[in-house]
């Protein structure tokens, strides 16, 4: 297919990289044009000249970006939305509000365009390894074409329903995400303060029912006090925002996930806001 990709940083550039060696032709853009630069550096592609223009047989548009606003910015305010033709997929793998997700996809489809709102959950690893699991809201008609589109960075997908039940689904990731990292780093700072050795204690919990993906992968990290990798601590705050607007909305109580939220509030006013989402553990160090 004829790809415009959007959104570069460190989920996109390899997704988009996979897509371009699974043989589709790639028009690439993003923000900031260096990184556009970089990326064609080292895969095949060309960049978007202007965002006024497209390619004239572009038959997908990707977005990995990072807020409601980016969205709308390339889409609306850039006039993507309306270039194109009837039948064109527009697949948006950022984490933004469910009403974001409906409102493009009411817009697409005045132009017969299907707006597919799919975040994705498996961080900078996954899209590197092009093992992501997505979370498809979108038209049942466009789902198909969406699992074959994004099939070369992706180890699961579902299709959770109509536009906007792709971001819901994400919410419930970050949520559960969120009270996790929480746990794992008051285990640790436990063993730590208790005079454990937490390399051996979290190998040994993590064999049994305290196992998550976020013990196996991050506890090293963490005892180490590595925390300049991973999804940042103000994305984070970004997205508990976002599940904790939706769900005032649906009036359901997040008591766990309105704590967690506050540390990544201090944690960022601290100046620790470009920090893995981890570094909740520093936190809890510096309260010492």
């Amino acid at each position: 297919m004829n790809i415009l990709f959007i959104g570069l940083g460190n989920m996109g550039a390899p997704m988009a990289a996979h897509l371009a060696s699974a043989g589709h032709s790639l028009t690439v853009a993003n923000r900031s044009p260096a990184k556009a630069a970089q990326w064609l550096a080292s895969n095949q592609g060309q960049a978007l000249a202007t965002p006024s223009t497209l390619p004239v047989q572009t038959e997908a548009v990707i977005l990995c970006v990072s807020r409601d606003e980016d969205v709308e910015e390339w889409l609306i305010d850039n006039g993507i939305i309306n270039q194109l033709k009837p039948g064109a997929l527009i697949v948006d793998h950022s984490t933004t509000s469910a009403g974001l997700a409906e409102r493009m996809a009411a817009k697409a489809s005045e132009n017969g365009v299907y707006f597919c709102d799919v975040p994705v959950s498996g961080g900078q690893q996954g899209a590197q390894n092009g093992q992501l699991s997505l979370m498809a809201g979108c038209d049942s008609n466009a789902y198909e074409r969406l699992v074959d589109l994004t099939a070369p960075y992706t180890k699961a997908i579902a299709h959770m329903g109509d536009p906007g039940c792709g971001q819901k689904t994400k919410m419930v990731n970050q949520i559960c995400v969120a009270g996790l990292i929480q746990s794992l780093a008051e285990g640790i700072h436990f063993a730590q303060e208790s005079g454990l050795d937490p390399k051996k204690v979290m190998e040994l919990v993590g064999q049994g029912a305290a196992s998550s993906w976020q013990l196996i992968n991050r506890h090293q990290t963490m005892i180490d006090g590595d925390y300049d990798h991973g999804f940042a601590v103000s994305l984070m705050h970004k997205d508990l925002q976002i599940c904790l607007h939706e769900a005032k909305a649906e009036g359901v109580s997040l008591p766990i996930t309105e704590i967690v939220d506050s540390y990544y509030q201090q944690l960022e006013s601290g100046g620790n806001g470009n920090k893995d989402t981890s570094s909740l553990l520093l936190r809890l160090q510096q309260r010492e």
